[in-house]
This record gives structure tokens, C-alpha cells and sequence, in this order.
């Protein structure tokens, strides 16, 4: 079950609180992030090791690179969850809306392409890729090397993977009930307790590691897993888990909306773990995914780019240019 979604006001979200700066990996070179979003301590960048895009090209010399197929159909072809704000929802007339809609509709513009979203669950985003159904995923989705490689928890391939265009500065932040009465703060603390994630996200892979961590202290890590991160949320309000797993800028979002403000609060500023989202793209598929990430360049550029994260209140995790898998 969905719930009726609140069409968001552009601008109305109250700014996310300041987070701590962004620390390499070793061995990583730093990202393009400005005004990046912090970390804390043990904080990974996960936008490093990516390569920048070249210089944007004209239209023209765009449309001469893309793939055959999506030259003849005009139209880039995108999955996304519009169930997720401020990222991606269904304003009241239905039409998609947010930052990824936005931004794709700005990247089909530079290309000369208008852009067709369809609505599907978010573990079906990255099969519906390879499968070449749609042309993209673009619906908050973290940029990982696990993802890149298609491989499983356990290291084993489970698919062919796919590649990204980085494109937004985000991590993984902790919903608690306001006052947070659990003391909550780490994923070590959640040892002994229920999380509650949505199934198929980074957010799940988080809490499934942690699990075998918890087993070795003693404590146990139960996980419920939901459709939609609504369902995790009122597992919180139920006292039937004591966290929920999201991406920092729809957390932020669903703590400072009316109704829940005084319901919900973040348990720490700092991220469990930083990622950036990607555009997704199959594995294979260089042409569109170059010129994907090349008229991102221009939209950023551009000055579009900085104007829609600032409609919706994101400008904190702007990136300087596009980055080909760029996730750790």
C-alpha cells in the first residue's frame, strides 16, 4: 500500500543541517563535490576514482553519438520509484516532479530528446536496465563498485552489472523516533534492535553487512524490509523498529515535513555511509552513457543545474562536473 503523496513546495523544505566534510579513502582521489555534504569520522568519499567527463558538446554533435535506437525513437526512456521525495514523486496532477525528473528533463534538452518516465519498483530499476526495457534508472540510486560489477554480498557475479553517471552528493542517514529514546547513533547500535530499510536498496545491503557484525557481538540485527520507505517509516512510529535506513536528503525531508515534525528526528548528523547517485546505464552501452554524462557537463555548466537543486533545497550535495562510476 501507498500512501497519498503530499505534493512538496519547491524551496519549502528547510535546509538540511551542515554535515561534516567529506574524507578520501585511501588510495582515492578526491571528487568532484562542492559544498559536499560531511561525513564524520570513518566516513568513506565515495565519488572518487571516477573519471571526469570532457568538455559538453553541441546538440548536434550529441545526437551524432548516441546509440542508433534511441536517435530513432527520440525519446530517452527512464525507470524511476516516484514514490521518494523531494527526489522523484507524483505531483498532484501525476506527473513525475523533483530533483531526478527535473534534471532528466534538462539532460534531454541538452541532447534535443524529450524523456518518458515509467513508474516501477526500485529493485526492478537496475534488472529493467539490462534487459534494455528503458534506456536509464534515474531514481536516487547509489552509485556502488558492487553495482558496477553486478556482484553479490558474498563476491560471487550475480549479474552483469551496470554503469553510472554521478551526478548528486548524498549517504545514508538514520531515522529514529523525535527525542531518539534509544540513544541511537551507529550501525553498531542498532546490535540487538529492528531496522527498518527498503527492500533492494543500498540501505538493505547496509544492514544485511551489518548483520554477521551483530552476530559476532551477540546481538542479533533483525531487518523488515518494505516496498516503500513510507512502510519503514511507520514501523518506526509503531515502535516495531527502531530505525529506518534512507538516503540523507529524503530522511532530511521526511523529518521537517508537517505531520512529522516532533514524530521523527536524525540520530546523527554525520552519514553511515556516503555513495553518489548515479544515472544508471547497462553495462556495455558506452555511447549513451558518454553522452548521458556529457550533457550532464552542460547542464551544470550551464547554471540549470545549481537552479534545480536549489528549487528543492539539495544544493548541498552539487557536484562540479559528471563522474563515470565514480562509487566505491
Amino acid at each position: 500500500m501507498h500512501r497519498t503523496l503530499t505534493t512538496p513546495t519547491p524551496g519549502s523544505t528547510p535546509a538540511p543541517r551542515p554535515a561534516p566534510a567529506l574524507l578520501s579513502a585511501a588510495g582515492r582521489s578526491r571528487a568532484p563535490l562542492r559544498a559536499a555534504a560531511a561525513l564524520g569520522a570513518g566516513g568513506l568519499l565515495l565519488t572518487g576514482c571516477g573519471s571526469p567527463a570532457p568538455a559538453p558538446d553541441s546538440q548536434d554533435d550529441l545526437q551524432a553519438r548516441l546509440p542508433r535506437a534511441v536517435k530513432a525513437a527520440g525519446v530517452l526512456k527512464i525507470g524511476s520509484y516516484l514514490n521518494y521525495p523531494p527526489v522523484e514523486f507524483k505531483d498532484s496532477g501525476g506527473a513525475p516532479a523533483g530533483l531526478d525528473p527535473e534534471l532528466a528533463k534538462a539532460v534531454g534538452s541538452a541532447i534535443g530528446l524529450k524523456v518518458e518516465f515509467t513508474d516501477m519498483p526500485f529493485e526492478k530499476l537496475i534488472p529493467a536496465v539490462q534487459a534494455k526495457q528503458i534506456d536509464l534508472a534515474m531514481s536516487a540510486v547509489i552509485d556502488t563498485k558492487q553495482r558496477q560489477l553486478g556482484a553479490a554480498d558474498d563476491g560471487h557475479q550475480a549479474d552483469a552489472g551496470v554503469d553510472f553517471v554521478d551526478y548528486f552528493g548524498s549517504g545514508t542517514s538514520m531515522v529514529v523516533k523525535a527525542g531518539n529514546p534509544l540513544n541511537l547513533s551507529s550501525l553498531e547500535s542498532l546490535c540487538g534492535r529492528t531496522v527498518a530499510v527498503q527492500r533492494g536498496t543500498v540501505q538493505d545491503e547496509l544492514a544485511t553487512r551489518q548483520t554477521a557484525a551483530c552476530l559476532r557481538t551477540g546481538k542479533q540485527l533483525q531487518i523488515h524490509r518494505f516496498e516503500s520507505d513510507d512502510q519503514a517509516l511507520a514501523e518506526v512510529a509503531a515502535g516495531a523498529a527502531a530505525a529506518d535506513l534512507n538516503d540523507y536528503p529524503v530522511a532530511q525531508y521526511n523529518t521537517t515535513q508537517p505531520g512529522r515534525v516532533g514524530t521523527f528526528e536524525l540520530a546523527s548528523s554525520n552519514f553511515l555511509q556516503a555513495g553518489p547517485y548515479g544515472i544508471t546505464v547497462a553495462k556495455g552501452n558506452t555511447a549513451l552513457r558518454d553522452v548521458i554524462a556529457k550533457a550532464l557537463d552542460e547542464v551544470i555548466h550551464s547554471g540549470e543545474y545549481d537552479k534545480i537543486l536549489a528549487k528543492w533545497n539539495l544544493h548541498r550535495g552539487a557536484v562540479s562536473s559528471a563522474v563515470v562510476n565514480g562509487g566505491l
